[in-house]
Parts: C-alpha cells; structure tokens; sequence
C-alpha cells in the first residue's frame, strides 16, 4: 500500500488530499502511477495527463518521472509553484 497527498489546487480539483492505495503491480515509478491515476478518468485524466506538469515528491524528496516507488512510500503531488 502507497500513501498518495494531493496539495494546493490538486486537492481543490480532487476534493481530497489524500489517499492509500495497493499499489497497481505494474507500477514501478511516477509515470506509470500518474498514468494509472489518469485512468480513473474525469479531473483525474484532466490533472495527471502526460501533457500536464504535476509535480512529484517521493518520501518528502523531490522525484522525476523515472524515480522508483514501492510500497510503503509516501508520494505527494502538487502543481508547478512560483515565488516572488
């Protein structure tokens, strides 16, 4: 099982900031996962498709589209942030 926090906007558009999931078998890494929520059709195609930039942390460290997950592991996604 993964533990999945939407933050900002994410959480606005999902109404949820989180959730644990079994992770899917074959789901290896931030892309296939963002693709396996993509699935789920509605906002969820909308937020994680490809051409859309969400970004990853995996255990509260910042991830690529190619950073490994397992269970166990904590991953929190959130929009592009500026500051200023």
């Amino acid at each position: 099982m993964i533990r999945l926090l939407y933050f900002a906007s994410l959480r606005d558009r999902l109404g949820s900031s989180g959730e644990n999931i079994d992770l899917p078998e074959d789901t290896g890494d931030i892309a296939t996962l963002k693709a396996y929520l993509a699935r789920r059709g509605g906002v969820w195609k909308d937020i994680f498709a490809e051409d859309e930039l969400v970004l990853a942390a995996v255990n509260q460290e910042m991830a690529q589209s190619d950073t490994s997950i397992k269970d166990g592991d904590e991953i929190g996604f959130f929009p592009p942030v500026t500051g200023g």
